[in-house]
């Protein structure tokens, strides 16, 4: 069964999106690919990299933007991170393909994004693991929630979300753990109450719908 893994690190995994930023010319032929300029490493010059990193964007194998986002905790200020995350959800909107979000203590500054713009691409917020009332808040744009470890603790944010969470927003992932995708699949279909295949069809379908590159 082939488990669409939305966010991975690991490199060369079979149906996975790579997050491929620091690894792009080391990728197999096959293999899905996101590219994006995560907070963490943007500086001064950032306008360089993107443009470099344009380029991979039209790649058939380039599924998705990002990472990309907000983090108040470590990387350069809020300016440049602005700056930088608007350049790329652009480049996003323009390819019909989803932005892949890396946020930390920055849903304000997503909320302002969103109420200030007419018109945005698809956003999964990957690794979600807020309390519900923070998702609730961005219902009303069109963001998507990926889940990942953190739902094998059936107390977390995460779980409590998952159970909520409109269905056709749903995604998984692994990010940089070492789990399985196919034990996320398992602790979401337990959480849910739905067959691991279900989750399988609901993914595909769920992505189908906001990307212009289409999974069969």
């Amino acid at each position: 069964m082939k488990l669409f893994n939305i966010h991975t690190h690991r490199l060369n995994i079979p149906n996975s999106l790579f997050n491929a930023e620091r690894d792009i010319n080391s990728l197999s032929p096959n293999q899905y690919f996101s590219i994006g300029l995560h907070p963490w490493y943007l500086y001064d010059k950032w306008e360089e990299k993107w443009s470099e990193f344009r380029n991979y964007v039209t790649n058939q194998n380039c599924l998705a933007i990002g990472e990309a986002g907000f983090d108040r905790l470590r990387g350069p200020k809020l300016s440049i991170q602005k700056a930088a995350f608007e350049e790329q959800v652009n480049t996003a909107k323009i390819e019909g393909i989803p932005l892949i979000l890396h946020c930390v203590k920055g849903h304000d500054l997503l909320l302002e994004y969103l109420k200030n713009t007419s018109s945005h691409p698809q956003i999964i917020w990957h690794g979600w693991n807020l309390k519900t009332h923070l998702a609730e808040q961005l219902l009303p744009f069109a963001v998507s929630f990926s889940f990942g470890e953190k739902i094998l603790d059936s107390k977390s944010n995460a779980s409590q979300w998952l159970k909520n969470c409109p269905k056709d927003r749903i995604f998984f992932e692994t990010d940089n753990s070492e789990e399985e995708i196919d034990q996320i699949y398992q602790a979401a279909s337990l959480i849910l109450g739905l067959s691991v295949e279900d989750l399988q069809r609901q993914v595909i379908q769920n992505w189908n719908r906001i990307s212009s590159k289409k999974l069969k």
